[in-house]
């Protein structure tokens, strides 16, 4: 037997790979039969070049667990090590580049990993043991024994082994024993080593026999060693892709379509990405998409590394030039990486758009579940979105798909206002704003169904682009000004007429924290509504962003604010200002009297000041003037509370009101029982 210790020279080295080499500790299986395969691998290799005479037809890397050994082997029918290359490739070569890198990068352990061959040194950090039993494939070998038990010291002897391959027993630590169990072995196989291109064998396939699963005979390879992306596109049909999306996401709904990758310049890169139907509350997981190297899994975490949207799409990314290394940070800066994410940036919008232009029909039957994709994409995207203009679909409330060229040609002519703007009217709701979609469309207007979370987003970011268009949505304001021809000149009411009704419907619209009412006042024409309910299109647009972003910022905390716009030529409301003339004209008119004399004196009392210092000014004229504003505010409150107490007995105008809350969606409750019971005694 032979001893001797490793060409350590920090002592941090054992402890740094026990404690800190990989940020998961399950990483140690993966480490271990990745490096079984690659062994196998390469006596392949040398077998089809003739330099290994051996049968290498049923190569497999096999897992077993012994819980009362407390042991995890992991064995291979590789090119297996003589004593030399033990010495050479596992005392020197790996410690002592270890040791370089530790020097340079100490304060970044999570660093080393895929570095300097440290795969192997992974078993140490669940082991308080290791043995490599190995022999060589080349002809006349001594098979070798070499043990170690965390420490630099080593041991080294001959042993006798029948076949050519290595044997990785490693003596699981009383403080990792969780591993010693089959549950979890299995998961770890199935999470890391499912698509490893050389069979992984794992314990014998079960059965159900006498009400209990029982061992086979059978081997059960955990493995698939040609999975779909490793394919070309010409050998797979489209029951493949999705048989590969079950075996991907067994529990996954149907995706839409798919994009398989096959680069091999500037980079290797193969991959198969599939688009997930994404519904409209955007409650995604972004998980799905699995990054490997050499069918190796690394990640399923790729925020950072795929571009934002693109963590959206489910499936397989794999190339060697990644990095075996599970810190993201790390991921991120790696240079091949940030290439393969511009590469697969690109790829997608260009199968998006040969998909639109082969099948439009096909695509645009999809598009209600690819659009927030889409979207995503446009708002994070500069690049994407420059090439998604060429696909990226418009809707209107007739279900009708247009291009963004397209639709600018449908309603340029009918829709551009008086300054030359084009206005795009939209919905939100075709149902709750159903009343402001017809009234656009009686006009020949055409309405866009605008109703997905990132739209307010995707609106301002059109109308940043395109300084010459605008989108209005169809309840923010009545449908004379939603696009202004020109500016007419209606009678209106005078400003005296208007400070007299304003609180009498003010005095009707609920009474919450939801919403504010302004009253306003509009010649809407005989035929028109008696009132309209409007919302400000910047601060409901303000409001949805909020939402959108989980109502953090101040436009979240607002009330919903909505405009009640009285038509002032409707005869239900001439009847409301003449039952107001009739009830209250006499004192109406005492008080504005008495209003308007205070005004006079107080306007006397403000013109005198004129060109005075404040020390100049009469403390009698002062306190007369506070007097009188004092009192002038109280006149005012006095009328206002006479025509909100008129307002409120007043059943017709409460009726108007609600009805405009009506066609809005915003009558419920008791307010909705209250208007059905009003609506019938009116009629009787």
């Amino acid at each position: 037997m032979q001893t001797g210790k490793i060409g350590v020279t920090s002592e941090n080295l054992f402890p740094i790979i026990k404690k800190f080499l990989y940020s998961d500790h399950d990483i140690f299986l993966r480490e271990i039969v990745s490096n079984a395969v690659d062994a196998t691998q390469k006596l392949k290799t040398l077998a089809g070049k003739g330099e290994y005479k051996g049968d290498v037809s049923n190569a497999k890397v096999v897992v077993k667990l012994d819980t009362e050994a407390k042991t995890i082997t992991v064995s291979d029918n590789g090119i297996g090590m003589t004593a030399e290359e033990v010495e050479k490739y596992i005392n020197q070569i790996a410690f002592s580049g270890a040791n370089e890198f530790l020097d340079k990068y100490k304060d970044d352990a999570n660093a080393i990993i895929g570095h300097f061959g440290l795969g192997f040194y992974s078993s140490f950090m669940v082991s308080e043991k290791v043995d490599v039993i190995t022999k060589s494939h080349k002809e006349g070998s001594q098979a070798v024994k070499w043990s170690c038990n965390g420490s630099p010291e080593y041991e080294l002897e001959e042993v006798e082994k029948e076949d050519v391959g290595t044997d990785i027993v490693m003596h699981i630590s009383e403080e990792e024993k969780g591993f010693l169990d089959d549950a979890k072995i299995s998961e770890i196989l199935n999470k890391y080593c499912k698509f490893l291109p050389v069979p992984v064998v794992y314990g014998k396939k079960k059965d159900w026999k006498d009400g209990k699963q029982v061992d086979t005979d059978e081997d059960n390879q955990i493995n698939d060693v040609a999975p779909a992306w490793t394919k070309m596109p010409a050998d797979l049909k489209d029951e493949d892709y999705k048989n590969f999306y079950r075996k991907l996401y067994p529990m996954g709904d149907e995706p839409l379509f798919n994009i398989h990758l096959n680069v091999d310049y500037p980079f290797n890169l193969t991959g198969i990405l599939y688009f997930p139907k994404i519904k409209n509350n955007f409650e995604v997981q972004k998980n799905k998409i699995q990054l490997y190297s050499n069918q190796v899994f690394v990640t399923d975490s790729v925020e950072g590394i795929v571009p934002e949207f693109l963590t959206l799409l489910h499936g397989v990314i794999d190339s060697p030039d990644i990095p075996l290394n599970v810190s993201r940070s790390y991921l991120q800066s790696d240079s091949n990486v940030k290439k393969i994410s511009s590469h697969i940036n690109k790829k997608v919008a260009d199968r998006l758009h040969q998909i639109y232009k082969d099948n439009r029909e096909d695509f645009e039957s999809k598009w209600d579940d690819l659009k927030i994709f889409i979207e995503y994409g446009m708002l994070t995207e500069e690049k994407f979105n420059d090439r998604a203009m060429n696909f990226f679909l418009l809707k209107n409330t007739e279900s009708k798909y247009f291009t963004w060229e397209e639709y600018e040609k449908l309603v340029k002519e009918n829709q551009t206002d008086k300054d030359n703007n084009t206005i795009y009217l939209y919905t939100t709701n075709v149902e709750e704003q159903f009343t402001f979609v017809e009234a656009a469309k009686n006009k020949g207007y055409d309405v866009l169904i605008l109703d997905d979370v990132l739209a307010p987003h995707l609106i301002n970011k059109f109308e940043q682009k395109y300084t010459d268009k605008r989108f209005v949505r169809v309840d923010s304001d009545v449908v004379e000004n939603l696009i202004r021809k020109e500016d007419t000149a209606k009678e209106e009411w005078s400003w005296e007429q208007k400070q007299e009704l304003s609180p009498v419907f003010q005095a009707v619209c609920p009474q919450n924290n939801a919403h504010t009412y302004i009253v306003d006042f509009q010649d809407l024409g005989e035929n028109g509504s008696p009132m309209v309910i409007t919302r400000n299109e910047f601060m409901r647009r303000m409001k949805d962003m909020s939402a959108a972003q989980g109502g953090m910022s101040m436009y979240g905390d607002l009330p919903d604010s909505l405009n009640l716009v009285v038509n002032t030529a409707h005869p239900l409301v001439k009847k409301v200002l003449d039952a107001k003339d009739k009830k209250l004209g006499g004192k109406l008119e005492e008080m504005t009297g008495k209003i308007t004399a205070q005004k006079v004196e107080i306007a006397g009392l403000e013109k005198a000041k004129e060109g005075k210092k404040e020390e100049e000014i009469p403390a009698a004229d002062k306190e007369k003037l506070e007097t009188l504003n004092s009192e002038l505010a109280k006149l005012e409150e006095a009328k206002r509370e006479e025509l909100a107490g008129f307002g409120k007995k007043n059943k017709l105008a409460k009726q108007m009101v609600d009805l405009a809350l009506l066609a809005n969606g915003l009558l419920k409750g008791a307010d909705l029982d209250q208007f059905v019971k009003r609506s019938v005694e009116l009629i009787k």
